[in-house]
């Protein structure tokens, strides 16, 4: 069933059955990239809650009770299935988010792998056997924590919703999604692979609503025994602080303003093509996006030279139009705040060598921009853009770099350029990040963690360390006596 857009006609996912929600309230779903409403979201009533969290606490008995085996089974059914729809959850989402269809297709293609290092891992989620008394058998176990509330926003509109879903539902939980509602037809996609494999009802449940009263309802409620939340770091903390109140524990991946590092020994022309190819990803909008340019002053002419270059090669477009290497950014917010944050760095005496402008056509476009001679107090550097912005900025000493790097409350991703194994290890030792890219700006991969320090939140996705928020560790001691 598709909208006179040709977009898929979006539903609530409730107890195994498509719901279109109590009441009938809906907000419009935008294209970005022509302002043009192309379908609805239905926005969830506190009923339309309560039936979501209690096919959560039966869909929990039901999943927990399953053999690891067969979860693992229902689990590569799903991914096979998200493997073989890639193109069109693709077409879907780059409609609602407006990235490249490439990048779209390459994210559900991804996620159907996260799906699988998941699902496996958890047949090796171990306990142990301890030495003990003699007659008393020492172990630890390690059991699904419960039902699940995970928050996720628009910029990976299958990748964000599904590595909490994937980790959630490979430990043996079930879950409530609640999708961002600017992107829910992407979420829909996603969780219909889930439901055709053969998951069982209420293990998996898909909400929209308006997020304040939808986290407040789902983290209050007794079902609900973890709160997982990608986002903003200002969200982040009010959902953190109200599953405090609850004494749930949290799992916080929050925003960041990475630093890139460009040594004396860098080859600067290289290191400014590989950040410039990750800058322009998803056109900015990426939590681990490069974000703060520090450039030995030795090499800032030769780095922006290459940098600018590279920024303006970019064909900006429609996400859906062949050769399109970055689409607009998702929402008019973004849109605004680009321009707020460059006329900030200009009146304070930042110099634009390429972009700038937003486009006189529709849709929210910005075209790749790069600053230089940015000041510290300017917001571009203290605030985390998540847009095409590009201060490049010079320092003398790595010392000094470092300290500038370190010196916001952020702490999620941050990229180093050297030749020298002593500097890297510097970088390495040095810069306070839960992610760190060294002679690239890698993004975030299925088998290895990934999460921040400070103000960016805490827990790890991906890797061993992805399943551990969702699991219980448990002790027990058996007497061995008649």
């Amino acid at each position: 069933m598709s909208t006179d857009h040709g977009h898929p006609a979006v539903r609530m996912y409730l107890a195994g059955e498509w719901a279109e929600g109590g009441t009938g309230r809906t907000a419009p779903i935008l294209n970005p990239a022509t302002e043009e409403v192309i379908g609805e979201v239905p926005l969830a009533t506190t009923d339309d809650l309560d039936r979501a969290l209690a096919a959560a606490a039966a869909g929990f008995e039901v999943w927990r009770a399953t053999p690891v085996a067969e979860r693992t089974r229902v689990l590569h059914a799903a991914a096979d299935l998200i493997a073989e729809r890639a193109p069109e959850i693709g077409r879907v989402a780059t409609r609602e988010q407006g990235k490249p269809l490439k990048e779209s297709v390459g994210e559900a293609r991804r996620t159907a792998e996260t799906l699988r290092w998941h699902a496996d891992d958890a047949r090796r989620a171990y306990g142990r056997i301890i030495p003990s008394a003699p007659g008393t058998l020492l172990t630890v176990r390690r059991e699904p924590l419960g039902p699940v509330a995970a928050f996720t926003p628009w910029n990976f509109p299958v990748g964000g919703p599904n590595r909490k879903i994937s980790s959630a539902l490979s430990a043996g939980c079930s879950i409530v999604l609640k999708a961002s509602e600017e992107t829910p037809a992407t979420a829909m996609e996603l969780v219909r692979c889930y439901a055709d494999a053969g998951l069982p009802a209420g293990v998996l449940n898909l909400v929209f609503g308006e997020p304040a009263e939808v986290s407040e309802h789902l983290i209050s409620s007794p079902v609900t025994r973890l709160v997982a939340f990608t986002g903003s770091v200002p969200v982040g903390k009010l959902l953190a602080a109200r599953a405090g109140q609850e004494m749930k524990p949290s799992l916080m991946e929050l925003g960041g303003h990475a630093p890139v590092i460009v040594c004396a020994d860098a080859d600067p022309a290289r290191a400014a093509r590989r950040a410039a190819q990750a800058k322009w990803a998803n056109a900015g909008q990426v939590c681990t996006s490069p974000s703060r340019f520090l450039v030995h002053a030795s090499l800032i002419e030769e780095f922006t030279a290459e940098f600018v270059k590279a920024a303006e090669a970019v064909v900006t477009g429609d996400g859906l139009t062949d050769g399109t290497g970055m689409g607009p950014l998702a929402n008019a917010r973004r849109l605004a705040a680009m321009e707020r944050l460059t006329a900030d760095a200009v009146t304070r005496g930042a110099e634009i060598l390429t972009g700038g402008e937003r486009p006189d056509r529709p849709g929210y476009f910005f075209p790749p921009t790069v600053l230089t001679g940015v000041p510290e107090d300017a917001a571009l550097m203290t605030e985390e853009p998540f847009g095409p912005l590009a201060p490049v900025v010079a320092f003398d000493d790595l010392g000094e770099a470092l300290a500038r790097a370190n010196a916001l409350p952020y702490g999620l991703a941050a990229y180093g350029f050297t030749d020298s194994a002593a500097t890297a290890e510097r970088l390495s030792a040095g810069l306070q990040a839960g992610i760190l890219s060294l002679n690239h700006c890698g993004g975030s991969v299925h088998e290895a963690p990934s999460g921040g320090v400070k103000d960016s939140g805490y827990g790890r996705e991906g890797g061993p360390e992805a399943l551990d928020a969702y699991l219980i560790t448990k002790r027990v001691s058996h007497l061995l006596v008649p």
